[in-house]
């Protein structure tokens, strides 16, 4: 199997950066060092929105709440399909910031549900983390380039095994 499909889960209405920055830099490691094919919602945000939707929803939120909340669901129902059709395996950022919002949590809890594997990366401390999340995970990581490390020990360069089994023993690097 050429190309495995990962989706970057974190946030993205609470981070300062809306949530680009680390995706950008793993998705590049991803592509480039591995041949996956990425795909990063923050940098999708057309997604199946009209023009006026994208440039009004934000505004929204607080203008006109019947709006709003017709936007999020289409946000919502494209994001989990991806997870859900176009997907083998997500890598998740959990900070602060995500858990300050629902996003990362329905898609981790989603992917676990359906059977594809989550690595999970920590912006915090272990004992900050929510339990939810860390069980809904394969893997957990303190680090991004301890992560990366494990995917180019687990796949080679530009290689794509099968991502590992559901229910494999998650590792936390320190």
């Amino acid at each position: 199997m050429k190309g495995l499909r990962v989706y970057l889960s974190g946030a993205i209405e609470h981070a300062p950066d809306l949530g680009a920055g680390w995706r950008v830099t793993l998705g590049r490691f991803l592509a480039e060092s591995l041949g996956h094919r990425v795909y990063d919602p923050s940098a999708d945000e057309k997604k199946n929105l009209t023009d006026e939707e994208v440039g009004g929803f934000r505004r929204w939120k607080v203008e006109d709440a019947r709006r709003y909340r017709a936007v999020i669901r289409k946000i919502i129902a494209w994001d989990l399909a991806r997870i859900e059709e176009e997907t083998d395996y997500v890598i998740a950022y959990w900070d602060g910031a995500a858990a300050r919002g629902g996003g990362t949590a329905a898609e981790i809890t989603l992917a676990h549900r359906i059977g594809k594997p989550v690595s999970l990366v920590l912006g915090m401390p272990v004992e900050q983390a929510s339990g939810w999340i860390l069980g809904a995970s394969d893997e957990v990581f303190t680090a991004f380039p301890d992560l990366e490390a494990v995917l180019l020990r687990r796949y080679g360069p530009r290689g794509s095994p099968p991502p590992p089994a559901k229910g494999s023993p998650g590792t936390v690097l320190r």
